[in-house]
């Protein structure tokens, strides 16, 4: 019976954390029995059962509860060792050097993060170029460009892809070397293999991989010691055709105190930049999440337009826009009750003026008057041809939207207007916009050049 359980944890897993993670982490777990309320597994590795127990354990208690075997706690253990291979006979004077065993490689990787897949990962304009360059690293099939350096601010998805590639390669390609870790740690283990005089273990092992993955690089701009070695190590592997995959927060050129002979060597590859996120790439990563916690909590819903909202008015990056939602979920009562615009409005208050660009509505006020073609004295004077009162309108809109601004101080900047007239304006645009497809267009272009 409880190996049946067993089956129904494992289909509700694989719709709630996704393909790939659920192929890396719940599939290779061996069922073994559940005695005196503890759920048993055994595991390839110790590293492995920590992993599962911290980012999984509670979904795969509740998954026993939800399927009539209830269980306190889970229990890892190792799978039984394969007997010793035979030792080696002694290795002659001319033999090449050993390489260093796979376990040492995977100590010196950072962990993964299983929510940073390919499947999670939400692709738009800003992040086309970079995803796809991206996917064909992790094809592994040749190398077409190295090394592939991803560049762009905080929270754009860099370290994302990073994750995505490694955890394809491992999946797919488990034959391959395939070691990812920050330029902090990379400097950590050289400077610690200076002192304790293993230099020649650390140049093997990291000379021996065959895919290197080193994120925020620019954190080695101004070590020298550390960016004479890191520049030997890209030599050594580019010239064994070996993979490299960097990220930085800048271009290489644009990175301060980094060599020019290593900002060189990183522009002979594929440089890619994620640009900041638009409208369609927020909302689209808005309703994943959304979808996610669907899945997970089937109780929870959030209406469209809250995510519409969101999506509009925090342009910030991807962190803020997910902890925002999250924030939100917490606040609905744990998911407990629907989620609305209003519930919305007010939970996120302190993030949405954090996260508002610093825009005015003197700028809204022009480039309506621009797009429109209408002069921006007509805007806020008194004349009420509809030429001008609907672009008057359509501002008015625009900047109850865009802005934190109160609907009294809008009407004094539209030449002394009541708020009364806003509110009138605001609604009369948002019911034009459901029939007119030319008004909604005008005001989409609008809303991406006050926004980019």
């Amino acid at each position: 019976m409880t190996h049946e359980a067993w089956g129904q944890v494992q289909e509700q897993l694989r719709r709630s954390v996704g393909q790939s993670s659920y192929k890396s982490w719940i599939e290779p777990l061996e069922f073994d029995r559940v005695s005196e309320g503890v759920a048993r597994f055994k595991v390839p590795t110790g590293f492995f059962g920590t992993w599962v127990s911290r980012h999984y354990g509670d979904l795969i208690v509740r998954g026993f509860a939800q399927s009539g075997s209830p269980v306190d706690r889970l229990d890892f253990a190792l799978v039984d060792a394969a007997p010793p291979a035979p030792k080696p006979s002694p290795a002659r004077s001319d033999a090449a050097p050993a390489r260093p065993k796979a376990e040492e490689h995977d100590n010196t990787s950072a962990p993964l993060d299983p929510s940073c897949t390919f499947d999670e990962f939400v692709v738009g304009k800003s992040n086309a170029l970079a995803h796809a360059a991206a996917r064909r690293v992790a094809s592994a099939t040749d190398i077409t460009f190295n090394p592939l350096f991803l560049y762009g601010s905080t929270g754009l998805g860099k370290t994302h892809l990073m994750h995505a590639i490694a955890w394809k390669l491992r999946t797919e390609r488990p034959d391959l070397r395939v070691v990812y870790l920050s330029a902090e740690k990379f400097m950590m283990r050289f400077v610690e293999a200076l002192r304790m005089n293993g230099t020649m273990k650390f140049k093997e092992l990291f000379r021996s991989v065959d895919i290197l993955m080193v994120d925020d690089i620019q954190f080695i701009a101004g070590k020298d010691s550390t960016q004479e070695e890191f520049f030997h190590t890209f030599n050594a592997l580019v010239d064994q055709r070996k993979q490299i995959v960097l990220s930085a927060d800048r271009a290489p050129g644009d990175i301060k105190k980094l060599e020019d002979r290593i900002a060189s060597r990183m522009q002979s590859g594929l440089v890619v930049d994620l640009l900041p996120t638009d409208y369609e790439l927020r909302l689209g990563i808005l309703q994943q999440k959304a979808e996610l916690y669907r899945s997970l909590a089937p109780g929870f819903s959030v209406q469209p337009d809250v995510l519409e909202f969101m999506a509009r008015r925090i342009s910030a990056d991807t962190r803020t826009l997910e902890g925002a939602l999250k924030k939100l979920i917490a606040h609905g009562g744990f998911l407990e009750r629907e989620i609305t615009l209003e519930v919305a409005q007010d939970c996120l208050s302190d993030t949405l003026r954090s996260s508002e660009k610093a825009l005015s509505i003197e700028e809204i006020q022009r480039a309506v008057s621009e797009h429109f073609a209408i002069r921006l004295s007509d805007m806020i004077g008194p004349k009420r041809l509809r030429a001008i009162a609907r672009p008057r309108q359509v501002a008015m809109y625009i900047c109850k939207d865009l802005t934190s601004r109160s609907l009294p101080e809008i009407g004094r900047r539209f030449g002394g207007r009541d708020h009364t007239t806003v509110i009138h304006a605001v609604k009369r645009i948002q019911e034009l916009m459901v029939g007119d497809r030319q008004l909604a267009e005008d005001i989409d272009i609008l809303r991406r050049r006050l926004q980019s």
